[in-house]
This record gives C-alpha cells, structure tokens and sequence, in this order.
C-alpha cells in the first residue's frame, strides 16, 4: 500500500516530521484486521521530498516507525523511492514503475493473483496493474481511476479485501 493519503493525512509540502503526521480514523483498525487475517502489509512509496533536499531518508524511518508503533508493528516492510527524474535522476522504482512492489513480491514471495495495491493516486493504481495486483483507490466518489475498486478510506478498502 501507499504510505501518504492512505495510512496518513497527506500534505503539499510533505510529511516528515511527527509534528505533520496525523493517522486518520479507520487505519490502525484496519492494519490490524488485515494483519490477522494474515495479509502481509508492505508500504510502497514515492518520497521525492529527499531528492529535493527538503528531508533525509531517516525522516521516512521516524514516521514509519510512528505507524509500526501505532499499529501495533503491523506492518511487515517499507520500500521507498527517493528519486524525483527533475532533481536527481530517473528510476523504475518510482511509481508509477512497478519495480518496488516486484522486490517485495520477490522478497516475501508474494502470490500477485491474491494481493492489493492501496493507493491514492492513478500512479498507485497504474504501479499495482503493471505489478499484476488487483488495486483499490482512496478517493471522493465518482473520482475517474482504472482501479478495480474506488473507496474512501482504508477500511472501507481493508472491508473489501477481507470479503
């Protein structure tokens, strides 16, 4: 799944400090229902912000380690891309490239035909169906996406993956 905009509040100017970082309602509950129903959690994520110089890698490990704490560690693993092809160069792991979610399906030797890609964006959407996920949209109704399914959090996309 995509870290901003689905485990938490999004913002223009980035979240990489604790004082931005805000867990919306439904999302601790949800890793944990998925968490037990077996489900592996893997965040998949674009962070340009340090490729522009406005943060550093361990600013992506605090708030990471802000939602493993608050989700009870929940999550199994996070795979960020800190490129941006304007300020640095180029990369396949930068979504809408698929390369991050296949070195985590690699890894963890995941079965795609049973998996989700969660994001908010058409780039989450676009890396999950290159990857061979069926994927599931957070965004406001009658949002136009080529996602399997459109919700407007992440429980109401966890409700869908545990049916």
């Amino acid at each position: 799944m995509d870290r901003d905009g689905v485990l938490n509040v999004d913002r223009v100017d980035y979240v990489y400090h604790l004082g931005h970082f805000i867990i919306p309602e439904g999302v601790v509950e949800a890793l944990k229902a998925l968490k037990e129903a077996g489900y592996l959690l893997i965040v998949i994520t674009n962070q340009s912000g340090i490729a522009k110089g406005i943060y550093e890698r361990k600013d992506v490990q605090l708030i990471h380690d802000a939602l493993q704490e608050a989700s009870g560690g929940a999550l199994d693993d996070l795979y960020f891309c800190p490129y941006h092809e304007l300020h640095d160069s180029a990369s396949l792991t930068r979504k809408p490239g698929s390369l991050l979610i296949e070195k985590a399906a690699a890894k963890y030797d995941v079965d795609m035909s049973q998996s989700y890609m969660v994001g908010d964006h058409e780039r989450d959407i676009l890396a999950g169906t290159r990857a061979g996920l069926r994927t599931i949209r957070i965004a406001e109704e009658g949002t136009v996406t080529q996602a399997t399914f459109l919700v407007k959090d992440l429980l109401a996309a966890s409700n869908i993956i545990l049916s």
